[in-house]
């Protein structure tokens, strides 16, 4: 789901980025369904602790570049997505009656919403890139991992397995790193997440790879991390 939208701001906080995402996404929730945003967030989803939602912005096209600012334009967007039927519809009717996403210290006009369907996959196992736009965070005994870190590669299956085990569709297999970005590294709620982007490759099922577009790679995805082009 890309929402459209204007900012009142020329500039963002970076720390409203991925800091307020996850505050948007459940306001959002709660004003249609208290109960689902509530039982997501205090349990996850369907016993386990994964909430299978994610999200990416805003991003702005042409927006000029500065030095140590977060710059907007009058064109910008937010994507939402979420693998799971119950929590997309839910998502869906919040965002077609919401004039305004506040974020942060920033408050964005909504313009329009678009659903996002042409490139979905069937059914059946194949060789899939992804790509990343917003960092991939991965961890290995708390620490953060980037591409090309001893662990890097075993824990990105993992979650990827986990996420597949929780949909209920077969795990990827042969996941490869083939491009990464430069280390970035964000606070959100006094933390670090740090991370790169990514162009990965695996031999996955269609419905899972639509799954992972509509969700994101890596954890934290519901703060905006791992969100797939």
């Amino acid at each position: 789901m890309r929402v459209d939208v204007t900012p009142d701001t020329p500039t963002m906080r970076w720390e409203d980025l991925h800091g307020a995402a996850r505050g948007v996404v459940y306001r959002l929730l709660s004003g249609q369904d208290e109960s689902l945003a509530q039982a997501l967030h205090d349990g996850g989803w369907q016993g386990k602790s994964l909430k299978p939602v994610g999200v990416a912005g805003p991003l702005f096209v042409g927006a000029p570049h500065r030095k140590g600012v977060y710059t907007t334009s009058g064109e910008g967007s937010v994507w939402f997505g979420s693998p799971v039927p119950e929590i997309a519809s839910v998502l869906v009717r919040a965002l077609a009656s919401c004039e305004e996403l506040v974020w942060g210290a920033t408050r964005l006009r909504v313009r329009g919403l678009a659903m996002d369907m042409d490139t979905a996959l069937p059914a059946g196992e194949r060789l899939v890139e992804l790509e990343t736009v917003t960092p991939v965070v991965l961890k290995h005994e708390s620490r953060n991992l980037l591409p090309g870190d001893e662990h890097y590669l075993d824990r990105l299956q993992h979650n990827l397995a986990h996420k597949a085990d929780l949909l209920g569709l077969p795990a990827p297999r042969g996941v490869r790193v083939l491009e990464a970005g430069p280390r970035r590294r964000f606070t959100v709620r006094g933390a670090p997440r740090i991370g790169a982007r990514v162009r990965v490759s695996m031999e996955a099922d269609g419905r899972f790879a639509n799954a992972v577009r509509a969700w994101g790679l890596g954890l934290d995805t519901i703060q905006g991390f791992g969100w797939v082009r």
